[in-house]
């Protein structure tokens, strides 16, 4: 997954040797008191020695998001900060010119490198995954929201759709979803057609599942069944599946990257069994 990241180089007037701990004492301190009562104050960040690699990278010319991958650290988000100074200049370039980084809640961990009088430091919040064992609780919520839209009707782009009879969740569909999602997830791709050229009707087959009518949904990046869903939804082929009348069984699951992507990988089956 690429994580967003952004940077924000300042220069303080006054240039001495300064520690590593005068960096990350101005940024806690500023945290703390709000950036001087300007922003609301912010919980101390956690100091990771894999974010001190990264903002050593960084600070040898990498970009800030390969630095933090290249680190080791699985970032879903980054800020950059480069400041030169003794503490009480440090405070205040960073008070004037980046409370809003410095202070924003999102962050969780801070690392910082130091050469000279120049400090980098780089800001993160970590990627986590959903605990596997929630799988059945995930799918059981993803069959209540698409129940929720298919009992109401929507507007699928310019096509508007009448309420449509519910769906069930088939523990089938949703193995070969996992299967999908998993092959996707371990081999750096995002497509319905597999690496063997089989479509989602092909993998439904595979198994034994007797069909008339197979539609897929797969996403990439969002991280609850909710936004996913929601997705789907605005996107006009994505919803016509959902909303599709024919289809009476569902099976949903995810897959987490394991290359450059960390994000979920998310597959939906939809079909339609033979009598």
């Amino acid at each position: 997954m690429s994580h967003r990241s952004c940077l924000v180089l300042l220069a303080a007037l006054a240039a001495s040797q300064v520690t590593q701990a005068d960096a990350l004492t101005a940024v806690q301190v500023l945290r703390q008191g709000g950036c001087g009562g300007l922003m609301p104050a912010a919980a101390p960040l956690h100091h990771n020695p894999l974010l001190d690699r990264a903002a050593e990278r960084w600070a040898s010319g990498l970009a800030l998001s390969a630095a933090a991958d290249g680190g080791g650290y699985p970032a879903d988000a980054t800020a950059g900060l480069r400041v030169s100074g003794p503490d009480d200049a440090i405070i205040k370039a960073l008070r004037q010119s980046s409370c809003h980084t410095v202070t924003n809640h999102d962050w969780q961990e801070i690392g910082v490198y130091r050469r000279g009088s120049d400090n980098w430091l780089v800001l993160a919040s970590r990627y986590t995954l959903p605990d596997p064992s929630q799988a059945p609780v995930l799918a059981a919520r993803a069959l209540q929201l698409v129940n929720q839209v298919r009992a109401s009707g929507t507007r699928c782009g310019q096509r508007s759709f009448a309420p449509a009879p519910p769906v069930t969740l088939s523990m089938t569909l949703d193995s070969v979803a996992l299967g999908h999602a998993a092959d996707m997830a371990a081999h750096d791709y995002f497509e319905h057609q597999d690496l063997t050229g089989r479509s989602p009707a092909q993998r439904v087959q595979a198994v034994g599942y007797r069909e008339k009518l197979v539609g897929e949904n797969i996403a990439y990046g969002p991280k609850s069944i909710e936004e996913v869903v929601q997705g789907w939804l605005d996107s006009p082929g994505h919803c016509e599946n959902i909303m599709d009348p024919r289809f009476a069984e569902m099976g949903v699951a995810y897959a987490p990257g394991q290359r450059s992507r960390r994000g979920l990988y998310w597959v939906q089956l939809l079909a339609a069994p033979r009598a």
